[in-house]
């Protein structure tokens, strides 16, 4: 009888242990669903767009990108974050989901740390604060005299309540004893919509989006936050060297899943995306748009996004940040 038993859970061993790899190279047998947690148009929207395609391919599997915009990134990313670990509805991750709005919102119906899979960073951006053409400042001098001169004259867009371009811009606020009122969007998109046709005067945007408006003459660059000056805007400062480091920090886009998503989804998607950018088509249309491939670990991606969550809640407390 023992004898009889110890063949059964051998052999239910064996199957088991047979049953991994041969379930790892089934994903995916269907599409993926790739959640952006912003509207059409943004700088979310852009870099999904670029990768879904050459995912897909690595994959074997079409990529699906699907918009689930509102509460600055909060309704999508809840979303991925309910979905089945199964791998079939992933999500990306961006600073404003998973770090921005989680530091300034108690609401926020997920923990950021524990309740996603983070797989992989694809690339970081600079953000920028740009003006409509009819705004009275062209350089940053004059834009912080202006601001300075008339408190509570302007207002900004961002891509919503929260959001990377919400946080930056009240700290930039603080720090520089300027008042600007907050006008929230869906995305980044709608926002620069309204900026670009002067229903807002300024915005607070990732470099991606904005910088097609901005090489059109359609809006104007005042600063940018990045590590050093763009090659596409070598005659705008960075926040830094202006006397505002704190304000100096980029975006990151990249590609989570649900809590428990099994080891075997972890690594095939993360491969995919490191396969898919080391195309040099692909790594190009990335960089045009001003951004910086990153394409890390999983664990690498984690501990960037636990990072910034600290750093920004550090920023809330300190300055005092409520939402509007």
């Amino acid at each position: 009888m023992r004898r009889r038993e110890l063949n059964l859970l051998a052999g239910a061993s064996a199957l088991v242990l047979a049953a991994g790899p041969v379930w790892a190279q089934g994903y995916p047998n269907k599409p993926v669903e790739l959640q952006v947690p912003f509207a059409p148009g943004g700088t979310t929207d852009i870099v999904a767009r670029v990768i879904s395609e050459p995912l897909g391919k690595a994959l074997g599997q079409s990529v699906v990108v699907i918009n689930k915009a509102g509460g600055g990134g909060l309704v999508g990313a809840a979303e991925t974050a309910r979905a089945a670990p199964d791998g079939y509805k992933l999500g990306v991750a961006t600073v404003s989901s998973t770090a921005a709005n989680p530091a300034i919102n108690p609401k926020v119906p997920y923990d950021p740390i524990n309740d996603f899979t983070p797989i992989v960073n694809i690339a970081a951006t600079p953000n920028i604060i740009a003006v409509n053409p009819s705004f009275p400042a062209k350089n940053y001098k004059e834009f912080v005299a202006e601001l300075k001169k008339n408190p509570g004259k302007y207002s900004y867009a961002s891509s919503g309540t929260g959001g990377i371009g919400h946080l930056l811009m009240e700290l930039y606020k603080s720090l520089t004893g300027t008042f600007v009122t907050h006008i929230p969007y869906r995305g980044a998109g709608p926002a620069l919509n309204d900026v670009v046709a002067g229903q807002v005067p300024m915005i607070f945007d990732n470099i991606p989006s904005a910088l097609p408006f901005i090489k059109a003459g359609r809006l104007v660059p005042i600063v940018v936050a990045a590590p050093q000056r763009l090659a596409a805007l070598p005659d705008v400062p960075t926040f830094k060297e202006v006397g505002l480091e704190p304000v100096n920090r980029t975006a990151y886009y990249g590609i989570l899943g649900p809590k428990g998503l099994p080891k075997e989804v972890v690594d095939k998607v993360n491969e995919g995306v490191v396969k898919a950018v080391q195309d040099p088509a692909v790594r190009k249309r990335i960089e045009d748009t001003g951004s910086i491939v990153i394409a890390n670990t999983p664990e690498q991606f984690a501990a960037q996004i636990k990072a910034e969550f600290e750093i920004y809640k550090q920023v809330v407390a300190k300055q005092k940040l409520k939402l509007e």
